[in-house]
């Protein structure tokens, strides 16, 4: 998993409440076995057409927000199944991190586990944060829990487990390994006959 200390970058706003992960990723796509390629399906249903032509309608397919990478969202963003693939497409459409004023608790670990950032912020600072011109860029801070733009900076606040894990790349299998000498010494005092 790769690291997140700071990273700067661009916005765009999708600033409906009660987006669920079957708008996020609809669950016709949820056969892939990889973590990897769920980006093209993201927001599927709003991006394409009945055609598979990008909607232009829709916030995502403006040229300006093209390489954003951070969403700004409302209330209850992740809701619904508990389909880790959610948090896979967004990340592998580009996004380091989700702003909303509060995330399905489901979605938000599965977003921790797989290196994409979740705050929460309060909806005056959405509201100033989805105004953000599609040039300007800002910068998320997580080792000082601050979100930096050019107007303002807003705190947030973070588990520190799961901060420790995100600011060093960490997932739950790299801590396991940072345990290995201790899991080898164990396997090597087992009984025979209990293997």
């Amino acid at each position: 998993m790769e690291a997140f200390t700071q990273h700067t970058g661009t916005t765009v706003p999708l600033m409906n409440d009660n987006i669920d992960t079957d708008q996020i990723i609809p669950k016709s796509f949820l056969k892939r076995i990889e973590k990897t390629g769920f980006g093209e399906f993201l927001f599927d249903e709003w991006r394409y057409l009945p055609d598979r032509t990008p909607n232009p309608e829709f916030t995502l397919n403006e040229p300006q927000y093209k390489d954003a990478a951070f969403l700004i969202s409302g209330d209850n963003f992740g809701s619904g199944s508990s389909r880790e693939h959610a948090a896979w497409a967004l990340a592998d459409y580009g996004f380091r991190a989700i702003i909303a004023g509060s995330f399905s608790d489901i979605f938000y670990m599965n977003a921790t586990k797989n290196g994409l950032l979740p705050i929460v912020l309060k909806r005056d600072e959405l509201i100033a944060l989805s105004q953000l011109k599609a040039d300007e860029t800002m910068t998320i801070d997580l080792p000082n829990q601050q979100v930096i733009t050019p107007k303002a900076t807003y705190s947030f606040e973070i588990d520190s487990t799961l901060k420790h894990k995100l600011v060093n790349g960490l997932d739950d299998i790299a801590i396991s390994l940072t345990h290995e000498a201790e899991i080898t010494a164990y396997e090597e005092k087992i009984p025979a006959y209990w293997q």
